[in-house]
């Protein structure tokens, strides 16, 4: 099925089921028990490794002392690769397990969400689930996923976003596939892993859980049991994200950041998603820049591009915001909604257009084994006339984009693009 077919105007709407939950500080400690209720014998851990942190050997000890044996995959990169996954199933095969366990953000999640699928397949590439229900069968290894940042929130989501690596090195593809086969067993999220995340991780996975809130809140699909979800992690997410970033070990803050990405997570998964997702994939698949990165720097755009056909939402936006929309306009309280957003990427320290970043100058490269092959092969961002064509042309083709309020067409979206590369946000004030 196209994409186009899949978003067509229907009045049925589908809301997929969500995987058993345990949310709260101190949940952590519960998932050698629950692995051994579950049946686990001898579990794959998949991780980007979360080296200096101790949290996987924490994790794997605790397991051990409950009967479960436990090998550890800790090569996944950020942006997961297809390599990773099938690498990931490959472990699984040669060592004979029975479980997955993923401990980290949406890249170990996913990563982990993507071997399952090959491996109920008979080792099929993953590349081949691109798109919407591809598996044949409902029938994986069971799956816990343990969260460590407040962002994608993939261990409550239908949803995997993998690059593929096997396409021509100049138009490298990102993609995100959504199967109900996908959904973990157990989604395990404790605050208090987040401690160790790094300042600026926390910040970049802190704009994806509003990006997830805010896209799905005036997504065209306009799904009624997302909206309310939507909003209040956008409240939580705003109202929260200064002192989590700042002051790590705030645990009240660090709280509201995991319920946020939980029903944010919960809200896109049935309201769908829109262009800063559709952009970010294609910056993530030609640069392998962080995606809450980059949607730091393109959701004020992309929500400027969208305010004509959503001037309501987003007034009601600024209000979760925090914004005294008293004796505005609905229009004007969507213009604040705006200019609160650039003022909290400027209190958060993030980079302001997408030429401002330096592979070697945040976080994300200090995860796990890399830098890897693909990561020393990618490019910085030029923002000359070819770059914004090829990323345009990536965001076209993808699965978010047609959920995107907006009409979204090369000529509406290119010079949104060429914006995020080169603009400035004061323009949008």
């Amino acid at each position: 099925m196209q994409v186009e077919e899949l978003f067509k105007p229907s009045p049925i709407k589908e809301f997929t089921p969500l995987p058993r939950a345990l949310l709260g500080p101190g949940a952590h400690e519960r998932i050698g028990a629950e692995a051994k209720h579950l049946g686990f014998e001898r579990t794959l851990v998949v991780t980007s490794g979360l080296r200096g942190t101790g949290i996987v050997q924490r994790i794997v000890d605790q397991g051990k002392h409950h009967g479960v044996d436990f090998v550890v995959y800790d090569k996944v990169e950020s942006n997961p690769k297809d390599y990773n996954v099938m690498d990931a199933a490959g472990a699984f095969r040669d060592n004979k397990c029975d479980s997955f366990l993923s401990i980290g953000g949406g890249s170990s999640h996913d990563a982990a969400k993507g071997a399952r699928l090959s491996l109920a397949h008979d080792g099929r590439n993953i590349n081949e689930f691109e798109g919407f229900h591809k598996s044949e069968t409902p029938d994986n290894p069971p799956h816990i996923a343990v969260s460590t940042t407040a962002g994608t929130g993939s261990e409550t989501t239908s949803l995997f976003v993998i690059t593929d690596t096997t396409t021509d090195p100049d138009n490298p593809h990102k993609y995100a596939g959504f199967d109900r086969a996908a959904r973990v067993t157990l989604a395990v999220d404790d605050p208090v892993l987040y401690y160790e995340c790094p300042i600026d991780f926390t910040a970049q996975c802190g704009i994806d859980v509003l990006t997830h809130a805010s896209e799905a809140f005036v997504s065209r699909l306009d799904f009624t049991p997302a909206l309310g979800q939507a909003l209040q992690a956008t409240e939580l997410a705003t109202q929260n994200l200064r002192t989590a970033t700042w002051n790590g070990r705030d645990l009240a803050a660090r709280e509201a950041m995991m319920y946020g990405q939980y029903i944010a997570a919960q809200a896109f998964n049935a309201g769908g998603l829109g262009l800063a997702h559709a952009i970010s994939h294609a910056i993530s698949a030609y640069y392998d820049l962080h995606h809450g990165l980059n949607n730091a720097v393109l959701l004020p755009r992309v929500w400027a591009f969208n305010l004509p056909v959503a001037y309501g939402r987003f007034a009601l936006i600024a209000r979760a915001m925090g914004v005294d929309t008293r004796g505005m306009t609905v229009v004007q309280a969507a213009d604040a909604a705006v200019a609160e957003l650039v003022r909290l990427v400027r209190d958060l320290g993030l980079p302001e257009k997408l030429t401002d970043v330096k592979q070697d100058t945040y976080s994300k490269n200090r995860l796990g084994q890399g830098p890897t092959e693909f990561y020393r092969r990618s490019r910085e961002v030029v923002g000359d006339d070819a770059d914004v064509d090829r990323i345009t042309r990536h965001t076209l083709g993808d699965s978010c984009t047609p959920t995107n309020p907006k009409e979204s067409t090369y000529d509406t979206v290119r010079p949104l693009v060429e914006h995020c590369m080169n603009g400035s946000l004061d323009d949008l004030l």
